[in-house]
């Protein structure tokens, strides 16, 4: 069982909407789907959806060939999309119903009340769709990629429009499902994809930039993080003149967070200033980036959502 893209290329008039990306996905992992707005993620999940044709490339799921027989492997696919179309007028079981009889489920009610149960839906259970908040439109489509019990998730934006306390029931839910699944999952939410995600891919203006586990990603970023702080104030141009400093930011006079691709080169430099000058060097520490940072550093952008 696997998700396993080749190649893929979608192409917009002159736009490379998606270009030549390739990865691939096991039976037990979560991995975040992340890039920039624009960066082709929902359209690489519509062409591993079969909602989408490629113009070049093979997808492959769960050993089946998404362009020849998109039905089949739809079947094997569970999918809520970024926009998570819903049926407004039906109840939410009546809506759930309708879901299992396009899946063709025949212990549905079972079902129903079993995905009811698993998103949280239990209190809106008796609702119109449409007067749900936005918070449980999200768990309803959720349900519905639940339904027939998939071998492969793909959710794009799933914890979008929920509270705190959602999300991390809705988080719990995504883990246990990717025990025995394999999960693609996107979100603008930074700290989700590192509390969730096993593995991190990450794409910018079409094109794969790291396809890796988090902890790899974060000790083979180009860049790491020294944070000094000093017994006495300083200006930043003292430091900022130092060799190997890429940026420099302060939290106030006495602390300062360096960005540098040469971190022990900087801490001897930061040694031998404070020894010719007379400083006190209170701590120094060497850091990995944070998810934030290493997606700062590979994109080119501030994070999504920020």
């Amino acid at each position: 069982m696997s998700i396993e893209v080749k190649n893929l290329l979608k192409q917009y008039g002159e736009q490379k909407a998606v270009n030549g990306i390739s990865f691939k996905v096991n039976k037990g992992e979560i991995v975040g789907f992340l890039g920039p707005n624009g960066a082709g993620k929902s359209t690489t999940m519509k062409m591993i959806t079969g909602y989408l044709q490629p113009d070049a490339g093979d997808i492959n799921v769960s050993g089946i060939d998404v362009t020849k027989d998109p039905l089949a492997a739809k079947k094997k696919i569970g999918y809520l999309p970024e926009s998570n179309a819903l049926y407004y007028d039906m109840y939410v079981r009546e809506y759930l119903d309708f879901i299992a009889d396009v899946h063709e489920i025949t212990d549905k009610k079972k079902r129903i009340e079993d995905v009811i149960q698993l998103t949280g839906l239990l209190p809106e259970s008796k609702k119109r769709v449409g007067q749900l908040s936005k918070g449980y439109k999200q768990r309803v489509g959720l349900a519905a990629a639940l339904l027939h019990d998939p071998e492969v998730l793909i959710l794009d934006e799933p914890t979008s429009g929920l509270d705190p306390n959602q999300i991390l029931e809705i988080r719990n839910v995504i883990k246990e499902q990717g025990k025995n699944k394999m999960v693609l999952f996107s979100s603008h939410i930074l700290q989700e994809v590192e509390a969730i995600c096993d593995r991190v891919i990450i794409i910018n203006k079409g094109k794969l930039v790291a396809d890796n586990t988090l902890q790899q990603l974060q000790q083979h970023s180009n860049l790491n993080l020294v944070k000094v702080s000093f017994k006495e104030p300083l200006e930043p141009e003292w430091i900022k003149r130092l060799p190997g400093i890429k940026s420099v930011s302060q939290s106030d006079r006495f602390s300062f967070t360096i960005e540098t691709s040469d971190p022990d080169t900087v801490r001897r430099e930061l040694k031998k200033l404070e020894a010719e000058n007379n400083l006190d060097i209170v701590s120094l520490q060497s850091e990995n980036q944070s998810l934030e940072e290493v997606f700062r550093t590979l994109t080119g952008n501030v994070p999504p959502g920020s």
